[in-house]
């Protein structure tokens, strides 16, 4: 089975994280804790409706800790996240990887904490067909990566060539190389109990996954950082997949 299809079934039976928004006066959070899908994970429909819901708040941060996913999504989101009229921040808590690098780059600004990773790489899928519908699914990809790319030199200042060198390697990056290669703008000191990344997602489909991130651990929502006043929605019905779905792969997807 396709490495990135094994992923998502994988984690098909894991309990999906809803976005939860954080809310007081003058700001608000969300976080993105889960994989980048409309039915496997966070869907840019659930990100519309907790950005909906920070209404004219002055600030927007999104926690970011996700494996990445559906690029198609990711972009949606990051339309989503540029809307907002105020500052936006993005906060890498633990694991930004894949399609996740794309919304955490939409934001005004990116902090990331340290012992946190950071993770580019070339967009993949699956495809069913003759040669001719193999060679469209190969030109789609690179369409593809050209967008994720242009996000990438419009942060770093980098040239083409260098990103795709970068992504062609499937690049982890810590937070201090995140930082150096201009992917972030700051890093955030971080509890000594909080500094190491925790990931709770089968990552054995990606090539260079650190060894710190084989082993997957119980996952625990952040409580917005002191912030009292917690309106906690559920994900709109039907996002999700239910568990007689759960099994069902879609044929073409890109990471």
């Amino acid at each position: 089975m396709n490495k990135i299809m094994q992923l998502y079934r994988d984690n098909a039976a894991r309990k999906k994280t809803p976005v939860n928004l954080v809310k007081n006066a003058n700001e608000a959070s969300l976080y993105i804790y889960d994989v980048i899908d409309a039915y496997w994970g966070v869907s840019a429909l659930s990100v519309a409706d907790a950005i909906a819901q920070a209404g004219d708040a002055a600030t927007l941060n999104v926690y970011i800790n996700s494996p990445g996913g559906s690029v198609f999504e990711g972009r949606a989101i990051m339309a989503e996240i540029q809307r907002f009229k105020g500052n936006t921040i993005a906060h890498i808590d633990s694991l930004c990887a894949s399609a996740a690098t794309s919304i955490a780059l939409a934001c005004d600004s990116v902090q990331m904490s340290d012992g946190a990773f950071f993770m580019i790489h070339n967009a993949s899928g699956l495809a069913w067909g003759d040669k001719t519908a193999l060679r469209d699914t190969a030109n789609l990809l690179e369409k593809i990566e050209g967008s994720i790319v242009a996000d990438y030199t419009k942060k770093t200042g980098k040239d083409d060539a260098e990103i795709i060198a970068m992504m062609d390697a499937e690049t982890w990056f810590t937070a201090q190389e995140a930082l150096d290669n201009g992917f972030i703008d700051s890093i955030k000191a971080e509890k000594a109990s909080q500094n190491s990344a925790k990931n709770t997602w089968n990552l054995s489909a990606f090539n260079k996954t650190p060894q710190a991130l084989l082993h997957k651990e119980p996952e625990k929502i952040p409580d917005g950082d002191g912030i009292t006043n917690k309106t906690t929605e559920p994900a709109p019905t039907g996002l999700f997949m239910s568990a007689a779905n759960a099994n069902k792969l879609r044929l073409v997807t890109a990471l």
